[in-house]
């Protein structure tokens, strides 16, 4: 595979990656409430999920989604309920007071990680993403190398951008200012994901 169309997919996917949506909300959130180490876990359950999608579209599931419709709309409504639910946690918590970051964290790491996986995976529209990506730029031809690998530099794209993102919002003036205004955030936050969710299933 040329050097060129590696690139050019690494810089769409990121692109894609950086807008903002569901995973951006909730990475958010994660950072300033509960602090950086389970939010870095979260981002590499995003990353964990886009690698899920990438690989599945190079083996052919979005030419699977289109010749069975119905598999695509009953993950879409499965994606949409799961953010649903994670607003209701949102909005259950949002009165709850923020921790300290001497506190044992509310959520472990190993659950956050398995958050940010489910909140990928079960939104099977990546899948379509990356096969209309690769369709027009992956060539046939392109070894098993450089298939894997790319699906590596995808997982890798989504997970440092996540840490950037749970850096900045676990960094004590941001944390401080979300702590001000936690209720209101959260529920806000929640209102959002539900929207996302909504959006899902129904688009």
């Amino acid at each position: 595979m040329a050097l060129t169309v590696f690139l050019s997919i690494s810089l769409i996917h990121l692109l894609a990656a950086i807008s903002p949506g569901p995973t951006f909300v909730l990475c958010l959130r994660t950072a300033a409430s509960e602090g950086f180490a389970t939010a870095a876990m979260l981002s590499l359950g995003f990353g964990i999920g886009a690698m899920l999608w990438a690989a599945g579209a190079m083996a052919g599931l979005a030419l699977l989604f289109e010749l069975v419709p119905t598999l695509f709309f009953a993950l879409k409504i499965l994606g949409g309920l799961f953010l649903i639910y994670v607003a209701v946690l949102m909005w259950r918590s949002a009165s709850d007071s923020m921790p300290q970051m001497t506190d044992k964290a509310p959520r472990s790491r190993m659950s956050a990680m398995r958050m940010g996986f489910l909140a990928f995976a079960t939104n099977p529209k990546p899948a379509v993403f990356f096969g209309a990506v690769f369709v027009g730029l992956l060539p046939t031809d392109a070894s098993v190398l450089s298939r894997v690998v790319l699906v590596a530099v995808i997982g890798l794209n989504e997970t440092l951008w996540y840490l950037t993102v749970a850096r900045v919002f676990s960094l004590p003036t941001p944390r401080a200012i979300y702590a001000r205004v936690k209720a209101w955030t959260d529920r806000a936050f929640g209102a959002l994901i539900a929207l996302f969710g909504l959006k899902i299933a129904l688009t």
